[in-house]
């Protein structure tokens, strides 16, 4: 808010109150008043998030099912590192280690956590905690608290830098191998078949994702095999199917 507002940008401030904490109306009050302090206009959300298995997930899908298209986040460079090594943990792939992709979306994404919060403590601004980034039960806390520090000890310098600069690095490939896959028809089975295994594997990806669906490595695997005529189809999520017919793969819905 104070970036925004110093840059000139016609300001409101969009908080998220999870109702998880019994406490949390007092995030949403110390909110509301830097953004009267402030001149910003201020909107208040309010989602009920179930407690149970993937919390930490749900609670960002509420948020983003909540927040208008565009809303900036305060995401920095240390949350980037996070995001790389939980991704990495996850078995995840070109994709997941480029983490958050910069943009006007993500205006901190370059400055690091100790900074935003020195320029709270310049400016006299209050700052809330959420206890729940202390909760070892959430595997980010324990990359934040146990993991980097250790990373830090290990290789003797910062590893937020080295990470958030690798996540750089691997986009730029990303981008080149999207280019390249997107010259790649995955209806044609021939030309699939005949396509380095990185392009045509990102070409069905691309395919799947633009008719709603986002399959894991599995599923891409068993549509190549389709592709190259050793199964004449494969099974995807949702009864849906991936079919040879000649040299052209279509994907069948069930009816209903």
């Amino acid at each position: 808010m104070v970036l925004a507002v110093a840059a000139g940008c016609a300001v409101t401030a969009h908080h998220v109150d999870h109702g998880v904490r019994s406490d949390s109306g007092a995030d949403a009050a110390m909110a509301r008043a830097t953004a009267a302090e402030l001149g910003v206009e201020f909107v208040l959300h309010h989602v009920d998030v179930a407690p149970g298995p993937n919390l930490e997930a749900r609670l960002r899908q509420a948020r983003h099912d909540v927040l208008p298209d565009g809303v900036l986040t305060g995401h920095t460079a240390d949350d980037q590192a996070e995001t790389v090594l939980l991704n990495l943990l996850r078995g995840a792939g070109l994709d997941g280690l480029t983490a958050m992709s910069p943009g006007p979306t993500k205006p901190l994404l370059a400055l690091r956590r100790h900074e935003t919060l020195g320029l709270c403590a310049t400016l006299g601004l209050a700052v809330a905690t959420d206890p729940t980034n202390t909760d070892p039960t959430f595997r980010r806390n324990r990359i934040r608290h146990e993991a980097l520090p250790l990373l830090a000890d290990i290789a003797q310098r910062d590893p937020v830098s080295v990470l958030a600069r690798t996540a750089d690095v691997l986009r730029h490939d990303l981008d080149l191998l999207d280019g390249l896959a997107a010259e790649v028809d995955p209806t044609d089975a021939r030309q699939l078949a005949a396509a380095h295994p990185a392009l045509a594997s990102r070409a069905v990806r691309r395919w799947l994702a633009a008719d709603g669906y986002a399959p894991d490595s599995a599923a891409v695997e068993r549509v190549l095999a389709v592709a190259t005529g050793t199964h004449l189809a494969c099974e995807l999520t949702g009864g849906r199917r991936v079919e040879r017919s000649g040299q052209r793969l279509r994907v069948v819905t069930p009816a209903r």
